[in-house]
This record gives structure tokens, C-alpha cells and sequence, in this order.
């Protein structure tokens, strides 16, 4: 198994690791579950880089690696709406876009049919793990204790219901939106994959 590989799978590995540290009541485990996010992240991006460097490609690395980003995503977004940061409803319709796609990408793999991803695709999966890390480095930063040598009063407004609110619109709108592209540019591929 190529290095890219086990770094995808460290990622999977880590993922209910930084769910079970975050949702614990236990502030140095809760602590833990930002560095734990950090790391699985990293090695989304480290593989990546490896198998663009040296060439490491393989058929496992395409089914497991957008797959490995989008159960780490949706984990974290399902945490941040069981602690009340997130509403349920905008997580759900992400999550659900995120996974179709994906399972497409992977059935088109594995048909030998590669379904082409757009540049604001990628975009708004950066989005979504900036948007992720904010609101993971703030929320631990005031609930337990990371940033204590901020004033709370500050750190509360980093953490304003309307600015997550209106940021979760915002990122919803262009992941319905990439979805539709995403169909629309590939509609030619997906209908040749169902035939």
C-alpha cells in the first residue's frame, strides 16, 4: 500500500477519534479533538502532495481519498450541530450533495469513466474546511479554555449565531450550486455510465 494511501486511511482512522474527543465532556480530550482535526486534515492535504510528486496513483487512492474528505466534513458537521452551532437542515442538504457526488465519482472510477470536478467544486471544499477550522479553533477556544487570553466578551462575537447562520446560507448555496454544475458538466459521462 502506497504512503498516500495510509495517509487516507490514518484520515478515516482519526475521524471518529476527533468526534468521540470533541463530543466528551472532558476538557483536555475536547482540547485534543482540535489538534486530532488538524492532523487528519494535514494528511488530506500531505497525500495529495505525495502522489502529485512522485506519481503514487492508484485506483485505491481515488476511491479512498475523496471519501476519507467527505466522512472527515460531515463528521464535523454533524458535531457542530449536536452542540447547537449548526442548523440541522443546512448540514443535511451538504452532506447529502457531498456524498451523491462522491459515490458518483467513485462508480465512475471504477467504470473507467473519471467525472470531471470544477475549479469552484474545489473552491467550495476549501471553504468548507476554512469555515470547519474557524468554528473548531473558536468554539474551543471559549468553551474550553484555548484562548484564554482573549477576552470572552471578543470571542463571543467570533461565535455570533447570525454570522454562522449567514456563513452556512452562503456555503449551502454554493455547494447546490456546485452540485447542479457538477451534473450539468457531466451529464454526458453519468449517462453513459447508467446505460
Amino acid at each position: 500500500m502506497t504512503i498516500p494511501n495510509q495517509l487516507t486511511i490514518t484520515r478515516i482512522i482519526l475521524t471518529p477519534i476527533f468526534a468521540i474527543f470533541f463530543l466528551v465532556n472532558d476538557l483536555i480530550l475536547n482540547q485534543l479533538s482540535l489538534f486530532i482535526f488538524l492532523i487528519a486534515a494535514l494528511t488530506d492535504w500531505y497525500d495529495g502532495w505525495l502522489a502529485r510528486k512522485y506519481n503514487y496513483i492508484s485506483e485505491l487512492g481515488r476511491f479512498l481519498d475523496p471519501l476519507a474528505d467527505k466522512i472527515l466534513t460531515s463528521t464535523a458537521f454533524f458535531c457542530f450541530v449536536y452542540v447547537g452551532l449548526l442548523n440541522f437542515w443546512m448540514v443535511l442538504i451538504i452532506v447529502v450533495r457531498d456524498l451523491v457526488i462522491t459515490l458518483l465519482r467513485i462508480y465512475g472510477q471504477y467504470k473507467r469513466r473519471p467525472l470531471a470536478t470544477s475549479f469552484l467544486a474545489k473552491l467550495k471544499t476549501a471553504i468548507q474546511m476554512i469555515f470547519l477550522y474557524y468554528i473548531l479553533i473558536v468554539y474551543i477556544g471559549i468553551e474550553k479554555g484555548i484562548l484564554s487570553f482573549i477576552q470572552k466578551d471578543y470571542l463571543k462575537i467570533l461565535l455570533n449565531q447570525n454570522f454562522l447562520n449567514y456563513s452556512m446560507i452562503f456555503i449551502t448555496s454554493i455547494t447546490i450550486y456546485t452540485g447542479i454544475e457538477y451534473f450539468y458538466q457531466n451529464r454526458y459521462t453519468i449517462k453513459e455510465l447508467f446505460r
